[in-house]
């Protein structure tokens, strides 16, 4: 179409508008990747739980309600009954529908972490949005990495629960068996993006036996329809007197002029049940604070069974603060070398120490696409409940490293001085672990997530302030190290203790600094690293570090809800058979 050529008109779905439309699609069409992409330490019923708990919600909407409405209070009465234990029970009954009782409660597991197997994992992928209430499943070729017997087990499940909660299923598939075929009630055949064939399945041989082709006696069905529009169907015919189509043009034209295809539109011009569409479906089936308290459960459920991680954190910390405590033992006071480098130390260590979580955000992120997709939550819930699952942690990691270095390192003996401590390493350690989780939200992979990181660790590390001090910094440079929350963190933590009534004195172990210097210790130690004097720095450097948490969680927000790194898992460049 040439550029200069516009196209005018609106696309209506039962009167809706499509951009409404398109907001609440989410609500009734799921679409099931051939991935299978879950949280591995859930369990199959907790899946379905969470799934069912976003997108069912804890009671029956409204519409329902006023959906099951009768002629006696009596009948309405109790078919509200029965739909709301329906409601209530949907997990389980989907955990039976499928298959799934003997794994309920074991965990998906993935690829290094024991759980469910291959075909169970499938029907959990498949479960966890039936169980969600969509009324359309759109499957994509859920057979791979399958056999023929976990295929066949898996289609006779969704049949059994697509009868059973009254959805439609509609799967493409990879060959399938003669077995696997006969589970479906209708076949929609495509080829180069025209439909050759849509009805039942039983129709299909029949209609194209009158175009002139013949199916073998000893050929699967599945396969003699697939090798039609193609170069192969040559074998197929029997009789050529020039009606045989070959292209899948020639195939749709076909089909378009055929009774199955009259039929077909007869029955759409049936009207339907407005209270089915009328009613007024939001996005999101919860509130935002809903879904934040059911994300942040989830969240801290996660981390809480994240066992051999928790035990690896707490000997690192254990162990790190116990090295830089014994390493600085009861450090010389009038070393202001030895008292920054443990401050360095200390916020290196809490801060940088959460680099390692950017595979973990990583890893969750393809199941926070597939389920953001889906309309399971909002985008700003999902970053509020990680951010707030990251803080408790963080407090104490915070605590116990800081206690173990503070008062080994020999600091101030002051219980407000420990405190603010205390508060500024979790400071810069929050605003850390929100630039790392921003970070894996904005990159495409892991493979270009860890080089960027670890250039962002170089830069801090150098612009910090103790490697190189704020004057040996070339001018078009500074700005780096007024932006470098390291920095901050350390001017705060040098202004804290040498601030100190202990070290405002002029005379200090036989040197009097204000004769020799004109200030007293405290000042003079903090003037070796060009650090500020003024105690209102400890609160600049609060301010900044939490203003640079609260800017990262939200443009992580952003990148989120506007930047989808997803792509094909399998790209590939087929020749065209009409062209062979």
């Amino acid at each position: 179409m040439d550029k200069n050529i516009k196209l005018n008109g609106e696309i209506t779905y039962n009167g809706k508008d499509r951009s409404t439309v398109l907001e609440t699609l989410p609500r009734d069409v799921a679409y099931v990747n051939q991935i299978d992409e879950h949280y591995p330490r859930m369990s199959v019923i907790e899946t379905f739980e969470f799934a069912h708990r976003c997108c069912a919600g804890k009671e029956l909407e409204p519409w329902v309600i006023d959906a099951l409405k009768s002629t006696t209070p009596e009948r309405e009465e109790h078919a509200i009954k029965v739909m709301t234990a329906h409601h209530k029970f949907t997990p389980d009954l989907m955990v039976k529908k499928l298959g799934l009782d003997n794994c309920k409660d074991t965990i998906v597991g993935n690829a290094m972490l024991r759980g469910v197997s291959g075909g169970e994992r499938k029907r959990v992928t498949t479960g966890e949005m039936l169980v969600s209430k969509k009324r359309l499943q759109l499957l994509d070729e859920i057979s791979t990495g399958l056999d023929s017997a976990a295929t066949y087990d898996i289609c006779k499940s969704l049949k059994s629960a697509a009868r059973n909660f009254n959805v439609t299923a509609v799967i493409s598939l990879l060959q399938p068996s003669p077995e696997v075929f006969e589970l479906f009630d209708d076949v929609l055949l495509m080829h180069g993006g025209m439909i050759m064939f849509h009805g039942k399945r039983e129709d299909a041989v029949p209609y194209f036996e009158s175009m002139g082709f013949h199916c073998p006696p000893r050929k699967d069905v599945a396969d003699f329809l697939l090798d039609l529009g193609t170069n192969k169907q040559v074998a197929y015919v029997e009789d050529d007197s020039g009606t045989v189509p070959y292209q899948s043009a020639e195939f749709a034209d076909r089909f378009r002029e055929s009774n199955i295809f009259q039929t077909a539109l007869k029955r759409f011009d049936i009207s339907i049940k407005e209270e089915l569409f009328t009613h007024d479906v939001k996005p999101f089936r919860l509130t935002f604070i809903e879904e934040v308290n059911t994300l942040l459960r989830r969240e801290l459920k996660l981390k809480s069974r994240d066992t051999a991680y928790l035990m690896g954190r707490a000997v690192m910390v254990i162990v790190m603060g116990l090295l830089y405590g014994s390493t600085f033992w009861q450090m010389d006071d009038a070393n202001s070398q030895l008292i920054l480098g443990l401050l360095f130390s200390c916020a290196l260590f809490v801060s940088l120490s959460q680099s390692s979580q950017v595979p973990t955000f990583m890893e969750a992120r393809s199941v926070f696409y597939k389920q953001r997709g889906a309309n399971f939550f909002r985008s700003g819930s999902y970053v509020l409940a990680i951010s707030i699952s990251q803080i408790p942690m963080a407090i104490v990691e915070t605590v116990v490293f800081g206690a173990i270095t503070y008062w080994m390192g020999g600091y101030v003996d002051a219980v407000d001085r420990f405190v603010v401590f205390l508060v500024t390493l979790f400071l810069c350690q929050i605003w850390y672990t929100s630039f790392f989780f921003f970070l894996s939200s904005a990159s495409p992979n892991l493979t270009m997530a860890q080089p960027v990181m670890m250039v962002c660790v170089l830069f801090s590390m150098l612009f910090g302030g103790f490697l190189v001090a704020k004057d040996g910094i070339p001018d078009y440079l500074i700005w780096i190290y007024w932006m470098d929350p390291l920095a901050w963190c350390i001017r705060a933590l040098s202004v804290n203790e040498y601030l100190a009534p202990k070290f405002d004195v002029c005379v200090y172990e036989g040197i009097d600094y204000c004769t020799e210097y004109n200030e007293t210790i405290g000042e003079f130690s903090l003037g070796v690293f060009n650090l500020p004097t003024d105690s209102m720095w400890i609160w600049y450097g609060w301010i900044y570090m939490i203003a640079g948490y609260f800017v990262f969680v939200f443009v992580s927000y952003f990148v989120l809800e506007h930047k989808r790194f997803e792509s094909p898992e399998n790209v590939a460049v087929i020749a065209d058979d009409e062209a062979a």
